[in-house]
C-alpha cells in the first residue's frame, strides 16, 4: 500500500503548477532551517558576550533575532501557502543541515562579531542561492526572499563596522570558519598594543 506524501498537499497557489508550487516550498525549507539556526546562534552569542562594547554589542543582537523570528515566520507562512509543510523542528534542522553548530562560548565582544560575520556570509549566500532557484518560477516568493537578503545585509554591515578599520578592511576577512574569525580579532588585538 503506498503512502499518502502528508508533507504536501493536493494544492498550491493560483497561477503555478502543483509541481511548481510544491518546488518552491521544498527550496524554502533549507531557508526555514538557517534562519532558524540563526536566531538560536544570536541569542546564543547575546548570552556569551563579553567585555569591552558588551552592553552595545548584546542589545544590538536582541531585535535582530526577532527580526529574523519574523522571516521564518513568513517563510513557514508561504511555505503553506504553496501546499507544503514547513518543518521546524530541531532534529530535522541538524540532520538536514550542511553547516556546523556555532563553535564560540564565552567570548569578547570582537570575536563573537567575527563569528557571526562568518555565519551572516552563509546565511546571506545561500538565501541568494535560493532567490535564483526561485526567480522564474514565483516572483513572490523571490520578492520576500530578496527583502529578507536586505535586511539579513543591513545586519551583517552593523556587525562589520565593529570589525572594520579606519582603512575599510575588516579585522576576519582572511577568516574561512566561526573559530578562524574569532581568533584573527585576538592577533589584531594583539598587533594593536
Amino acid at each position: 500500500m503506498a503512502t499518502k506524501n502528508t508533507t504536501h498537499a493536493g494544492y498550491t497557489v493560483p497561477g503555478l503548477s502543483l509541481e511548481d508550487g510544491h518546488q518552491v516550498g521544498d527550496a524554502l525549507q533549507m531557508r526555514l532551517h538557517a534562519l532558524n539556526d540563526l536566531q538560536l546562534t544570536l541569542k546564543h552569542a547575546h548570552w556569551n558576550v563579553v567585555g569591552r562594547d558588551f552592553i552595545g554589542v548584546h542589545e544590538m543582537l536582541d531585535p535582530q533575532i526577532e527580526k529574523v523570528r519574523a522571516m521564518i515566520d513568513a517563510i513557514a507562512e508561504r511555505m503553506a501557502t504553496l501546499g507544503v509543510s514547513p518543518n521546524g523542528l530541531a532534529g530535522a534542522m541538524v540532520q538536514a543541515r550542511p553547516w556546523d553548530d556555532y563553535d564560540i562560548q564565552r567570548a569578547g565582544t570582537a570575536e563573537h562579531l567575527a563569528a557571526l560575520d562568518q555565519v551572516y556570509n552563509g546565511v546571506v549566500a545561500s538565501h541568494r542561492d535560493a532567490r535564483s532557484a526561485v526567480e522564474d518560477l514565483d516572483p513572490v516568493t523571490e520578492d520576500l526572499l530578496i527583502g529578507q537578503i536586505a535586511e539579513l545585509e543591513l545586519f551583517q554591515w552593523f556587525m562589520r563596522s565593529h570589525l572594520e578599520n579606519s582603512q575599510g578592511s575588516l579585522d576576519d576577512a582572511s577568516a574561512q570558519t566561526e573559530k578562524a574569525a574569532a581568533a584573527s580579532t585576538k592577533k589584531g588585538t594583539s598587533k594593536k598594543k
